[in-house]
């Protein structure tokens, strides 16, 4: 889970998350993206922008759906064929209080 660092209102839309989280990931700037917040239940999509380490805004209307210090969970999906899905496995990223990969 993902601790929210900031909530800006007065923002477009989206979600910002620290780019080194991206790479790890694999979920590429611009990409849909689903959000569990685990704080109030609120469950949304948006789409991933990079940012700075460490953080996890949410932007525009994002940020009517959780405060600073709310986990979420972000989630991530893709589209398998039959022989895609043989050998397939998830990126599963644990984070801590700080959002630092965790172990």
């Amino acid at each position: 889970m993902a601790c929210v660092t900031e909530a800006n209102l007065r923002y477009e839309g989206s979600i910002t998350i620290d780019s080194g989280l991206l790479e790890k990931t694999g979920i590429v700037p611009y990409e849909k993206v689903h959000i569990s917040n685990m704080s109030n239940g609120e469950r949304f999509e948006t789409y991933a922008i990079p940012g700075k380490p460490g953080e996890i805004c949410l932007n525009g209307p994002t940020a009517r759906k959780g405060l600073v210090g709310d986990r979420i969970i972000i989630f991530s999906y893709c589209y398998l064929d039959d022989n895609e899905i043989k050998g397939f496995s998830p990126v599963i990223v644990k984070l801590d209080e700080n959002n630092n990969p965790a172990g």
